[in-house]
């Protein structure tokens, strides 16, 4: 049996516990850290637009001249994903 250290991808501390899971039966594990903004993970995301990478290329991508569509189907995410991290940035 192999163990797996869990870091929190906000923090990176490694004072994390499980969560129960989500509705799509994946680990969910929260943050110890009283610091840490970040409440509960998982750690791989169905869903792409939930990792803080690619919100990064989103805005990226829109600084470069890329448009809404392009930048949707480069990164397999949809339309309104990127539509609303575009506002949250400005």
């Amino acid at each position: 049996m192999a163990k797996i250290e869990v870091r929190c991808p906000v923090c990176k501390t490694t004072r994390v516990v499980k969560f129960g899971n989500s509705e799509t039966g994946k680990q969910r594990f929260r943050c110890n850290n009283t610091e840490c903004s970040k409440n509960t993970f998982i750690l791989d995301y169905t869903n792409k637009g939930f990792l803080s990478e690619v919100k990064k290329q989103i805005i990226e991508m829109a600084l470069n001249g890329s448009g809404v569509r392009d930048t949707a189907r480069v990164l397999k995410v949809s339309v309104n994903t990127v539509i609303s991290e575009l506002k949250k940035s400005q």
